[in-house]
């Protein structure tokens, strides 16, 4: 059973490790990012030179639209990107079929080309030119979405390095030429051109697709070094980076008025926007405050990368371990209900029982979130005879996991946390909702605790419920602080 590129290929941890390139998993994507910040940074000159061709491509696309002859046509096949889905990189789960960067996000792109991109190679403020700046001023332009942008305008290079890779440590039976297409950016000819690469090919399911690695040092996990999230979050800190202390004076005077006395999240919130459309050049000095910290950027995306990498590989082992060892996922026969039970009742004992409660409920301060459960949920899948889908939806709202074999069997799982204010009301209602849109009547609940808080609120609520003892309602504690060791228990 092989889950990760390297037990697919066949390939050594030392080989991809010296090589520089991440680990990715080819059951689903895994959430890291391009970080466009790390070309910039990077001491490599072939980095800093992948920086400018974006820059390049983005100073041509701003040229277009201060021509003003832009239409929906152009937007489609220059400013538009379908996901490059083979580097198995982003928000997927269950498989690595994103959305890509479609025509909000061009128009995004087209309306800040004429005011914030204006002054390309010219700024004052900051040391360079950054694409992030896009995701800091438009709504609805996430990592995912800068990410993506920078994977296709570097694709080439991506391209390059996985051939080279596989030349050299990849048995040519699972290679193959592949055309691709929109493989670089020809400014002769002002359009996107095809190329043929030798890269190492991936079967599932009877279908063919190319990989593409991807080098760790261009990643990162969680949010961009520039990015939007923090430039709301510390933004009280900006203005003292201003030299000029009229304009700090300004700045912080205007901010105060706008946020008024004992305000709540929401005016703090709003007062920020205020001031920010009051003085654009606030995201300037927050991008050189970036820029002077840029040599925590790579160290620290490093980390996290590596525990993502970490992170994935003993998910991967345990999931395939521990499904292949247990023979009755594959020797009794199953309808769709009864394997989805004994899946789920896996990740239970797992997570309770083998610290598999680590990968869930993160120590990074936070407590983990529905997006991480299903992303290791998501593995225990792996080797199912049915076919299994995630967010499906019939007409009702999306279901987080649907499994079935034919029309007529059919099996649904709702994921939730024990914290979520509606869990009450979702298990009583929305369950039977799905079950009624999916034309089923088979469905589990599994429901995750963080806290002590969580598993008296569960209790509570099953009771008043009448569903202490329902076979399909099954609650995994992931708490961190009632697992002791074996000699201490």
């Amino acid at each position: 059973m092989a889950l990760s590129f390297t037990d697919y290929f066949s390939v050594t941890s030392d080989d991809l490790e010296k090589c520089g390139a991440f680990d990715l998993s080819l059951e689903s994507d895994l959430p890291v990012f391009i970080d466009p910040f790390l070309l910039f940074n990077s001491p490599k000159a072939e980095y800093q030179d992948l920086h400018q061709e974006i820059l390049k491509y983005l100073m041509h696309l701003r040229d277009l639209s201060i021509r003003g002859n832009v239409d929906d046509g152009t937007l489609r096949n220059l400013y538009c990107f379908s996901e490059v889905r083979q580097n198995w990189l982003g928000f997927t789960f269950m498989g690595n079929g994103g959305s890509g960067l479609g025509m909000a996000f061009a128009r995004a792109l087209n309306e800040s080309l004429q005011d914030i991109f204006s002054n390309f190679g010219n700024e004052q403020i900051t040391h360079g030119s950054h694409l992030e700046k896009v995701s800091l001023i438009r709504g609805h332009v996430g990592r995912d979405n800068m990410s993506d942008f920078t994977t296709n305008l570097i694709k080439k290079f991506l391209l390059e390095y996985t051939e080279a890779f596989a030349k050299l440590h990849i048995d040519e039976r699972f290679t193959a030429d592949v055309r691709v297409p929109k493989a670089y950016f020809n400014f002769q000819t002002e359009s996107w051109a095809e190329a043929t690469y030798r890269l190492p090919v991936f079967i599932k399911n009877g279908k063919h697709d190319y990989v593409l690695l991807t080098p760790t040092d261009m990643l990162t996990r969680e949010n961009l070094w520039i990015s939007s999230a923090e430039l709301r979050s510390k933004f009280e800190a900006i203005p003292e980076s201003i030299t000029d202390g009229e304009l700090r004076s300004r700045v912080n005077a205007y901010f105060a008025k706008a946020l008024g006395r004992r305000p709540t999240k929401q005016d703090r919130s709003e007062a920020i926007e205020k001031t920010l459309r009051e003085f654009p050049e606030l995201i300037d000095y927050y991008i050189r405050l970036k820029e002077e910290q840029g040599d925590l950027a790579a160290e620290q995306s490093l980390l996290r990368v590596r525990d993502a990498e970490k992170t994935f590989r003993v998910a991967a082992e345990a999931a395939s371990l521990g499904l292949a060892s247990s023979t009755e996922f594959y020797e009794t026969p199953l309808n769709s209900y009864a394997d989805a039970l004994r899946r789920v009742q896996f990740f239970k004992q797992y997570v309770e029982n083998q610290d598999g409660y680590l990968l869930i409920n993160p120590k990074s301060g936070r407590l983990g979130t529905e997006k991480d459960v299903q992303l290791f949920f998501g593995l225990v899948w792996f080797g199912s005879p049915f076919d299994v889908n995630r967010e499906v939806n019939n007409g009702r709202g999306p279901v987080d996991f649907k499994t079935s074999f034919g029309a007529s069997d059919k099996s649904l799982i709702e994921l939730k946390l024990a914290s979520n204010t509606s869990l009450e009301r979702n298990l009583r209602n929305q369950v039977a909702v799905y079950e009624a849109a999916n034309s089923t009547e088979n469905s589990i609940k599994l429901i995750v605790c963080y806290t002590a808080h969580d598993q008296s609120k569960v209790k509570r609520v099953l009771a008043k419920l009448d569903l202490e003892t329902a076979e399909n309602i099954v609650v995994v504690d992931a708490r961190r602080d009632n697992k002791p060791s074996g000699s201490k228990a």
